[in-house]
C-alpha cells in the first residue's frame, strides 16, 4: 500500500502564517509540525511501502528541507505539482492523479490523507475495515454531533450497512452529522474509476466531488472513527488546534 498526503493547498485563510510556509508544516504544541503528527499516526500500519507528499511549486522547497531530518520507517518522496498560485492549483483529485501519473504508480492500494487535519484516530483500524470493503472505496467519517457545525463539512448519509447513500458538500440543512474527515481508502480496483471520473471532465478540486461520484457510480462505504478530530482551516481553528494538541494522544503513543 502507498500513502499520498495532500499538501498542495495555498491556505490563503491562514495568511500571513502561510505566505512563506505550507499549512502542513505549521507547528502544533511542542513545535511538532502538523505533518509529523499525521505521519506518526500512520506508523502502526506495517503494510505501508511508500509515502508521497504532493505539494505546489511555491512550497516544494520547504518540504524538501523538512525531509532532510525526517526519520520514518518508509521512504518519503516530495512531489511538486508545478502550480504556483491558488488560481491555477490542480485541486485535490487533480493532485492525486498527478502523483499516480508522474510517479508511474499502477493499480495499487492507496490511503489518501489531507495534510491539514489533527486527529488521534486508529488508522490501523481504518486500514483493516477498508480492506473488508474491497473492491469498493471507503472514507473516514466523524460524528460532529451538531447540525450547525455540520454545515461546514462534507457529510455522508449512510444506510444500515455503512454504505454511503448520499454525499453532501456543506449543506444548508444537514440530514446527518457524519463529517468526512479527509482520510480515504482507495483499493487497487478503484484506479480505473478515478481515470473514468477525470476522463468525464468532472470537478477535480474537492475530494467530495469524487466521493459523491463514487457513491453514485459504484459503491462507497464509510468507516466511523472514534477519538478526536480537528479541521484546521483558518487562524482561529489553528490556534484552537495548538491549544488542544497537547491533550491529544496519537495511536502510536497509546499503551
Amino acid at each position: 500500500m502507498k500513502v499520498i498526503l495532500l499538501c498542495a493547498g495555498y491556505a490563503t485563510r491562514l495568511y500571513p502564517l502561510t505566505k512563506n510556509q505550507p499549512k502542513s508544516l505549521l507547528p502544533l504544541a511542542g513545535g511538532q509540525p502538523i505533518l509529523e503528527w499525521i505521519l506518526d499516526c500512520l506508523k502502526p500500519i506495517s503494510q505501508i511501502e511508500e509515502v508521497y507528499i504532493v505539494t505546489n511549486h511555491r512550497f516544494a522547497g520547504n518540504f524538501e528541507t523538512w525531509k532532510k531530518t525526517a526519520k520514518y520507517p518508509w521512504p518519503i518522496k516530495v512531489v511538486d505539482d508545478k502550480t504556483t498560485t491558488n488560481e491555477n492549483r490542480l485541486g485535490a483529485i487533480g493532485d492525486l492523479s498527478y502523483v499516480l501519473e508522474t510517479q508511474k504508480i499502477g493499480a495499487c492500494d492507496l490511503m489518501v490523507v489531507a495534510g491539514d487535519n489533527l486527529f488521534d484516530f486508529d488508522l490501523m483500524e481504518f486500514y483493516r475495515k477498508g480492506q473488508a470493503n474491497r473492491p469498493h472505496a471507503a472514507i473516514a467519517v466523524y460524528d460532529v454531533k451538531d447540525k450547525t457545525l455540520a454545515k461546514q463539512y462534507g457529510l455522508a448519509r449512510l444506510n444500515d450497512k455503512n454504505q454511503v447513500l448520499e454525499f453532501l458538500e456543506k449543506p444548508e440543512n444537514p440530514p446527518t452529522t457524519l463529517a468526512s474527515c479527509g482520510i480515504y481508502w482507495l483499493p487497487a480496483e478503484t484506479r480505473v474509476l478515478l481515470d473514468r471520473f477525470l476522463a468525464q471532465g468532472n470537478n477535480a478540486d474537492q475530494p467530495g466531488h469524487y466521493m459523491k461520484w463514487l457513491a453514485q457510480s459504484d459503491k462507497l462505504f464509510a468507516i466511523s472513527l472514534q477519538g478526536n478530530w480537528f479541521d484546521i482551516g483558518d487562524l482561529t481553528s489553528y490556534e484552537k488546534a495548538k491549544e488542544f494538541s497537547s491533550r491529544f494522544r496519537k495511536p502510536s503513543m497509546k499503551k
